[in-house]
């Protein structure tokens, strides 16, 4: 996990945002990380981010069984092209079965699958290299939304 976050540390114009013990952010948000592009290094308030990293289960969603020591999950999103090629299905018609606490497989968000997310249960040799590929390739998407909105402020 620490290093798929140093990793994105690493990118241009990047706000990691990994709240902990004391902050003014829900406790249950405690111990995850945010990605954003914020090359003024304010967290955005209106947008989301482009990935995520969860320790633990939310109330609804518990389907990637986090609760257990060590284990975690990234989430990113994709556009369509991308979510089709990585899992097969189209992400407003999602309907195999998965089991979405499989670890080092890439899989549509348990929740926000739907919506173009998808998920890694603790990234491993068969994935790692996939996750940092679609954390750059979310945050350059990121970074030209944010360009677009930009450009028709100015």
């Amino acid at each position: 996990m620490e290093q798929i976050i140093a990793t994105v540390r690493g990118f241009d114009g990047v706000l990691v945002f990994a709240p902990g013990q004391g902050s003014d952010v829900p406790v249950l948000a405690w111990g995850d990380a945010f990605f954003y592009y914020a090359p003024d290094g304010r967290l955005p308030t209106t947008v989301q981010p482009y990935g995520t990293i969860v320790t633990k289960d939310y109330p609804d969603d518990t389907a990637s069984d986090l609760a257990p020591p060590g284990r975690w999950r990234v989430n990113i999103h994709v556009d369509r092209a991308v979510f089709h090629e990585l899992t097969g299905e189209e992400p407003r018609s999602l309907g195999r079965p998965r089991d979405f606490a499989a670890a080092d497989e890439v899989l549509p968000h348990p929740v926000y699958g739907t919506l173009g997310w998808i998920c890694v249960v603790n990234p491993g040799e068969r994935t790692t290299a996939t996750v940092v590929r679609l954390l750059r390739d979310a945050h350059e998407a990121a970074r030209a939304r944010f360009a677009r909105r930009h450009e028709r402020t100015t």
